[in-house]
């Protein structure tokens, strides 16, 4: 939060703003009201960066259009039904929204359209006071209606109506909530926690793609931790993604371990810090986050109280992988980001054989060939699945995967670990052994990879060689 002057003065920098500019002299000469709305001026008194720029207006639809079209060079309607009109003005996207004064039917959250007369009453139906302030434009006057910068000041998210009436309208700004919790490091107000908490259920009614949304926006905020705590605490968790919760496990007084959940947030937040480490100023990686926070959502299904007070969780790589392809499933991640996601979780656990002696040339070539693409994401998740208090086991641990990475780097520059294949290709493969496509092609190009692996590069005499030898033992 910057000072009040600074943020001001943000604001006058954002109004003289060429686009900004431009766009308020045009509705101004066509006699209509027009203001910056939201997320612009917060970010203004946050010292943000601003990204995208949203404006309302008392003029209809068809009014905006035409108002718009002389100065830019592109336009949309798409939202036109909804009273929002889109444009490329001097060079940047910008949307432009009639005033609001919806209402909705309860049960599948469709509002029905009313335009509104005031700006006033526009922003007070939107989510948070935060994000209901407005810069009229051309007078470079501040509009408030509900506190905005006051919860700005005491840095919590607070509903401008009453929460039932903010969440009633639309589920999904609970999610928001969570969400704005983990982007700006906020709190949410105490009222709208218990309403989150209450309605969690209305939920249900938001389509699976809205709601996985909200959730990659989290997960690519600044700390994710602060937002998944508040719907782990609010139970909103559990209508959507009830893996994270489920990690919970009940504490046996005769069987200690570790704290599933607090770990896998752990993870999360050191994946996150590697992630910054190792890639700076790259965008969050998705995958990796995603894969950090449901890395052990298999152990409840697979726990097993041992003899002795141990307890243990076969396979829970495996089953994990299988829960999480199901639960993107239902939230409607495209088939790539799944499959990403679910090679990290059942691979994740595969180092540790390492850390407890040395593997074999071949080992470490099968390790690259498996991790594929992701071998950079699984470098950070097993680092950070670290989170051990005993000192001399975690630097073993970090020891020996500096080692792996080390021998990796000097494998990739001999042999080009990257992109392991067969000396011989499909077609030479049938050319040597007279074969037309098929099963057997493929067991024979299983043959040569499995060879490059354990000896690496042979040359592709000597793997035509090795070839003919195997088939012929093959009878």
């Amino acid at each position: 939060m910057v000072s009040m002057a600074e943020g001001l003065a943000r604001l006058e920098a954002l109004a003289a703003s060429p686009v900004v500019a431009t766009l308020a002299d045009a509705f101004a000469g066509a006699g209509f009201e027009f203001a910056v709305v939201g997320g612009p001026v917060r970010d203004a008194f946050l010292g943000r960066a601003t990204n995208d720029l949203d404006f309302a207006t008392d003029a209809r639809p068809d009014d905006i259009l035409r108002i718009v079209t002389p100065i830019s060079t592109a336009q949309w309607d798409m939202g036109r039904d909804f009273g929002t009109i889109g444009a490329r003005v001097r060079g940047e996207q910008v949307e432009i929204t009639t005033y609001r004064a919806d209402a909705y039917d309860g049960a599948s959250r469709k509002p029905v359209v009313a335009f509104g007369e005031s700006l006033e009453a526009d922003l007070g139906r939107r989510d948070f006071t935060v994000n209901a302030m407005a810069l009229r434009v051309p007078e470079r006057r501040l509009v408030d209606p509900t506190g905005g910068v006051e919860d700005l000041l005491a840095r919590v998210l607070r509903t401008p109506a009453s929460p039932d009436v903010s969440f009633g309208d639309d589920p999904l700004r609970m999610l928001r909530a969570a969400r704005f919790a983990g982007q700006l490091g906020f709190a949410v107000d105490a009222a709208a926690l218990e309403a989150m908490a209450r309605m969690r259920e209305s939920l249900s009614i938001v389509s699976a793609e809205r709601v996985q949304g909200e959730l990659v926006r989290l997960l690519q905020s600044a700390d994710p931790v602060l937002g998944l705590r508040i719907l782990v605490d609010t139970e909103l968790a559990e209508v959507f993604l009830p893996e994270v919760p489920a990690l919970r496990l009940e504490v046996d007084e005769h069987h200690h371990h570790k704290d599933v959940y607090e770990h896998s947030l752990t993870v999360l937040r050191q994946a996150i810090d590697l992630e910054r480490v190792r890639r700076p100023g790259a965008a969050p990686d998705l995958v990796l986050r995603l894969a950090a926070l449901l890395h052990d959502i298999g152990k409840p299904a697979t726990r097993k109280l041992e003899p002795g007070g141990g307890v243990s969780f076969h396979h829970h790589d495996v089953v994990g992988a299988r829960l999480a392809r199901k639960r993107m499933s239902a939230l409607r991640f495209d088939t790539a980001t799944t499959a990403a996601v679910t090679q990290l979780i059942e691979q994740h656990l595969r180092f540790f054989g390492y850390a407890e002696g040395t593997w074999t040339d071949s080992a470490v070539r099968r390790y690259v060939r498996d991790a594929g693409e992701n071998l950079e994401r699984l470098h950070i998740l097993t680092r950070a699945d670290v989170t051990t208090r005993n000192k001399r086991k975690a630097a073993r641990l970090r020891s020996a995967y500096d080692d792996i990475e080390r021998r990796i780097d000097e494998l990739a520059a001999q042999e080009e670990l990257d992109a392991i294949r067969p000396e011989l290709d499909g077609n030479r493969i049938q050319e040597v052994l007279g074969l037309r496509p098929g099963p057997q092609v493929g067991a024979a190009y299983r043959f040569l990879l499995d060879l490059r692996l354990d000896e690496g590069v042979l040359g592709p005499d000597e793997a035509e060689r090795r070839l003919r030898e195997w088939w012929a033992q093959q009878g």
